[in-house]
């Protein structure tokens, strides 16, 4: 398909021109540089940016009246209520990040998923095996099967220098229409979305993100990739000029762990209990605005109290970065590798000091025991595991929660029939304390009628009662 994509704004063959240290932001001054375009940047970029598709056989049993009618299912032997199979497909984009084959995309769009292709601008297809999940991030990295030679790349970038205003284009594949291309600007540079006890973090565009657009590439005017699109606020279904992408940052920290070969994204702990700086809590400490990130509560033995950190003291900035909020915090400690160190600048007690906080992941502090629960009890068909700071935080929880998590749950289950839900976290059954799996799978072993239920849901405890 032929793409031509014009625009008001600088043309990028212009840029590419420049040396680096040349070039400056600027708007266009005169009707010749407003008819400038984007084509040389978006054909450099396009043969990197793939549609994927993925499918699943999924079997769907008839449901309602009469399939669910004891005298219809006793007529008819249960012939009419046998599964029958249908095919489950989605659709979206992704972006080649290595000469190998390596392409990233959205978690969303394979999730589940057991067949998995992308296709170039240049009508290749290939088979794909997914190397990587991160539900956290929303991030998925995918790997040619068997792709022969090197593959075009957009490089990624950390964004360190991207700012509001700066020009963007959106590339991806809108609604199966084909590899499609829209322009905007950085509308925010973090914008967060809570995930349980993780944050999510991304860019703000008001490039056109649609449907399909999901794990499409977001590129500045050098060709770089800026982020992953991921995501649109929208009150009609289409894009209303507010679309969010994963930063490159993100990307880069699941791309390394799947070329390590992780099974899970290990992101840094800090292992402290941090909040806003209010205006009241500013004035309270003689500071001239509210910033920083206040400590509340430090864990014992976390990577914050091998630092030095206290209850009181306000982190402004790691390295040169300045912290605004416990959000900056988190993700200038979140984007560097384990192992190393960041220096904190604090103040405490109106003294400002650094301290060097140790860059580590979050301890598996009990065996996960994962399993499912079996028995006559309203768990039964409920995976679930023993709750850990980093089992929280892979699923993004509160790193300081324990006791026992629901994984999943079987379609169709007890566990499903009553109404528990992934995520939920078990306090107690008929009043006994569930601190363990093993509690828990012994618990629900017993012959009882009437079952007692209490779980953690959303932040609010919850109890039912239930009759088997």
């Amino acid at each position: 398909m032929r793409m031509r994509v014009c625009s008001a704004l600088v043309v990028a063959t212009a840029l590419l021109c420049i040396p680096a240290a040349a070039q400056q932001r600027t708007v266009p001054a005169s009707q010749a540089e407003i008819q400038l375009s984007y084509s040389p940047l978006v054909k450099q970029v396009t043969p990197a940016v793939v549609n994927v598709y993925a499918s699943r056989v999924v079997a769907q049993r008839p449901r309602g009246f009469p399939f669910d009618d004891p005298l219809f299912q006793e007529f008819f032997g249960g012939q009419m209520n046998m599964p029958r199979e249908r095919l489950q497909r989605s659709l979206g984009s992704g972006v080649l990040v290595g000469e190998e084959g390596i392409v990233v995309t959205n978690n969303h769009v394979i999730q589940g998923m057991t067949d998995v292709r992308i296709s170039l601008v240049d009508q290749r297809e290939f088979d794909v095996d997914v190397v990587l999940t991160d539900p956290v991030s929303d991030i998925a990295v995918l790997k040619v099967r068997d792709g022969k030679g090197k593959f075009p790349v957009v490089p990624l970038v950390n964004g360190d220098g991207v700012e509001v205003g700066d020009i963007v284009l959106a590339i991806g594949n809108p609604y199966g229409l084909g590899q499609s291309v829209s322009q905007g600007i950085v509308s925010a540079i973090r914008r967060i979305q809570k995930k349980g006890g993780e944050q999510a973090v991304y860019l703000q565009t008001d490039a056109a993100i649609n449907q399909g657009n999901s794990g499409g590439a977001l590129i500045d005017m050098k060709g770089n990739l800026l982020g992953i699109n991921t995501l649109i606020y929208t009150k009609t279904g289409g894009s209303d000029g507010i679309g969010f992408a994963v930063p490159a940052s993100i990307v880069k920290l699941v791309l390394a762990a799947a070329r390590n070969g992780d099974k899970v994204v290990r992101r840094p702990w800090i292992g402290a209990d941090l909040q806003a700086v209010t205006r009241e809590i500013a004035e309270s400490m003689g500071l001239d605005r509210p910033f920083g990130a206040l400590v509340a509560e430090v864990d014992k033995d976390s990577p914050a109290a091998r630092a030095g950190l206290k209850p009181g003291d306000i982190v402004t900035a790691v390295e040169d970065k300045p912290v605004e909020d416990p959000t900056a915090l988190t993700y200038q400690v979140t984007i560097r590798p384990i192992g190393s160190k960041a220096v904190l600048h604090i103040l405490r007690q109106g003294k400002e000091t650094t301290l060097n906080l140790p860059v580590d992941s979050a301890p598996e502090t009990v065996p996960r025991d994962e399993r499912l629960i079996g028995g006559k009890g309203p768990f039964s068909g409920a995976k679930v595991v023993n709750v850990s700071p980093a089992v929280a935080q892979e699923i993004g929880l509160d790193g300081s929660l324990s006791g026992v998590l629901i994984l999943d749950i079987e379609n169709g289950s007890v566990a499903d029939r009553v109404g528990l839900e992934k995520g939920d976290r078990v306090l107690m059954l008929n009043d006994q304390k569930i601190d363990s799996v093993n509690t828990l799978a012994s618990a629900s072993e017993a012959s009882e009628k009437l079952w007692k239920v209490t779980i953690q849901r959303g932040g609010q405890v919850v109890t039912r009662m239930f009759r088997f």
